[in-house]
């Protein structure tokens, strides 16, 4: 017994060593100045109907001062495999930009850290990139001579360094009574009358973020069972080093949710926006055409600063026919439509928007005027009801005066391969160890085309 013990701890060990190695690496690689890194987040538990929605602070991530180029992520399982939305729904992925003060974990007081947030225009948006269900197919490269820049030295207060923290907002639907109902967080289906923080919901919340917190669980079929399985955002991160030849750019998210209060200088007051983040579709009559039930929201806004646009996407869910987004005098300034998948596999999934068309004007060509009025509007089919829908708005904005040097960054992917993570070889480190005693132990002894609706 005692000799059985000792070989499954070096079996454990063993184990162990391999996984953690794998799971906290990053692969990088590098061609034409643009470097290439690749992550896995730290793990999370899906089972049939239930939902996670984790903060992973200090997740790894590129360091030094650099020039972001893009940004994707998909979930994958323990071999490494794509999971299709039709098994666990990705509600969205965020990454966020925050200082840490050196010598703490986690923050866990207002002190501790300072969240680093994009350009506006909305508190409750603050992320630097972030994707749902269109994850696999929507562009988030930034063209060059552009980037965003981040690691400055000189931005970060002393005694501070910058981290980054991952939210990861997913659904396991296997076995969904209702699998539309569930990824749209139908209340009812997670028997909630209350959100994350106890707080009673308003009389008329009957669908949203609200009701499908982490460690929820949405209504299986009766009977059905389902293994439980260790999931993973698997994320790519592009980047170059800072120089003079590249351009910076700002992110601005409008929300058609928000309700903007214009400022006035002449009075101090400042503009204020409170955007909300999901809105309700009601279905349209009954008797209407299907191409007569569209639902549309508008919101009329103004940006702080103004700028040439570099990049444009929107973010809709399931439902969504198009966003576009107009500057004074109705010129179009980008429109976003979704492609909807048409088959079973990931990245191509029925019913589910898989992708986003993204805008890329030539440098210079669509400019946005400081204080200029623009209008977001967000489509939406309403042959039937949907529920927690979103209607964002992404785009880049750098300086009109800024003259870049004539140095590029071509996209590339990646060859020069190798691997690399200061924090992934400690605990690789800690696993030999573990390895060591173990087998010093035994021999001692001796993972928009055609909206069309989700089925269960």
């Amino acid at each position: 017994m005692a000799r059985g013990s000792e070989c499954l701890l070096l079996y454990m060990s063993i184990m162990f060593l391999l996984f953690t190695v794998r799971s906290s690496r990053a692969q990088q690689s590098s061609e034409n100045g643009v470097k290439t890194d690749v992550f896995l987040s730290p793990k999370f538990v899906s089972e049939p109907g239930l939902v996670s929605d984790k903060f992973y602070y200090n997740v790894n991530f590129p360091r030094g001062h650099i020039a972001l180029k893009s940004f994707n992520g998909e979930v994958i399982d323990e071999k490494g495999n794509p999971v299709p939305l039709h098994e666990t729904y990705l509600h969205h992925w965020a990454v966020l930009r925050y200082y840490q003060r050196k010598g703490i974990d986690t923050p866990r007081h207002h002190d501790d850290h300072i969240a680093v947030k994009n350009s506006g225009v909305c508190d409750s948006l603050s992320q630097y990139f972030g994707l749902g269900s269109e994850t696999r197919r929507t562009a988030t490269y930034v063209p060059d001579p552009y980037g965003i820049e981040v690691g400055n030295p000189a931005d970060i207060p002393d005694g501070y360094e910058e981290r980054w923290l991952l939210n990861v907002h997913a659904i396991d639907t296997r076995g969904a009574e209702d699998k539309l109902s569930c990824i749209e967080c139908r209340c009812d289906l997670y028997n909630v009358i209350a959100d994350a923080h106890g707080r009673a919901l308003p009389v008329n919340y009957t669908g949203g973020w609200k009701c499908c917190y982490d460690d929820r669980k949405c209504r299986v079929k009766e009977g059905f069972e389902g293994v439980k399985r260790s999931l993973f955002l698997r994320y790519t991160v592009k980047y170059v080093d800072w120089d003079a030849s590249i351009v910076p750019v700002k992110i601005f998210i409008l929300d058609v949710t928000d309700v903007w209060t214009e400022g006035d200088e002449s009075r101090g007051l400042k503009a204020r926006h409170h955007c909300l983040d999901e809105y309700d579709v009601e279905s349209c009559p009954v008797g209407t055409a299907d191409d007569g039930c569209i639902h549309t929201k508008t919101l009329n806004v103004a940006l702080p600063t103004g700028g040439d646009v570099v990049y444009g996407v929107a973010h809709q869910h399931a439902g969504g026919i198009g966003s576009t987004l107009y500057g004074k005098g109705g010129r179009v300034i980008c429109s976003s439509n979704p492609t909807y998948g048409m088959g079973d596999e990931p990245g191509n999934e029925a019913g589910y928007i898989v992708g986003m068309s993204t805008c890329y004007p030539s440098p210079g060509s669509v400019k946005i005027a400081a204080g200029e009025t623009l209008t977001l509007v967000s489509n939406y089919s309403n042959s039937q009801r949907h529920t927690g829908v979103m209607g964002l708005f992404y785009i880049l904005i750098s300086d009109s005066s800024a003259k870049p040097d004539a140095i590029l960054h071509a996209p590339a992917e990646a060859h020069r391969s190798r691997t690399t993570s200061d924090s992934g070889w400690a605990v690789a480190l800690f696993g030999v160890g573990l390895v060591v005693l173990a087998i010093f132990m035994f021999y001692g002894n001796k993972r928009g085309d055609g909206y069309g609706a989700i089925t269960g």
